[in-house]
């Protein structure tokens, strides 16, 4: 059995140095990467590639389960599509074995355990943003422009006849956002 390796990390910042270092300790034949890149999109470069690589009677492993995905259905849909191909999964910090009856039934189990704390990080987030709604905090990141700023902007380019770009540029926004905005006169609220 041939052993193909995957790590991914989220950020630029992180390091993929430690889940290398455990898989090439795994015995992987190869080791595939994604730096930067989220866990909740499955067609990433390295992983697509990973998958490509294997043939029937080789095993993904990975570092951590998360390393492979966040969401339940696509790590499920993931390891079943492995197991068509005669394909194993093995992650190395839960233990998970697809190639034993036990490593299956505890790849499902630590799946749904990572999907329902998702779910409470999901809730919380929602309640505390709708708790600050009703305190009147706002949500959301900053206008580009004022409602007066948008008004001059709108001024400079109707009476003033400037390009929309010129204007964009005084004000630090790019000509599409500005663009946007003299489109739409609900916003910004400021």
């Amino acid at each position: 059995m041939r052993s193909i390796g995957y790590a991914r990390v989220s950020t630029v910042e992180q390091n993929l140095d430690l889940q290398i270092n455990a898989l090439q300790m795994a015995g992987c034949a190869a080791i595939f990467t994604d730096h930067g890149l989220s866990g909740a999109d499955f067609q990433r470069p390295g992983l697509r590639t990973a998958l490509r690589q294997l043939k029937s009677g080789d095993m993904l492993v990975v570092w951590r389960l998360d390393r492979l995905g966040r969401s339940l259905i696509d790590l499920i849909e993931t390891v079943n599509g492995l197991s068509k191909r005669g394909c194993e999964f093995r992650s190395l910090t839960e233990n998970i074995d697809t190639s034993s009856s036990g490593g299956r039934l505890l790849f499902h189990v630590m799946g749904a355990m990572a999907e329902f704390e998702r779910s409470i990080i999901s809730e919380r987030t929602k309640a505390g943003m709708e708790a600050a709604r009703v305190r009147g905090s706002r949500i959301g990141r900053r206008p580009s422009m004022t409602r007066e700023q948008t008004e001059a902007a709108r001024h400079a380019i109707e009476m003033e006849l400037k390009a929309v770009a010129e204007v964009a540029a005084i004000y630090g926004v790019h000509p599409k956002t500005l663009a946007r905005l003299l489109r739409d006169p609900t916003k910004p609220k400021h």
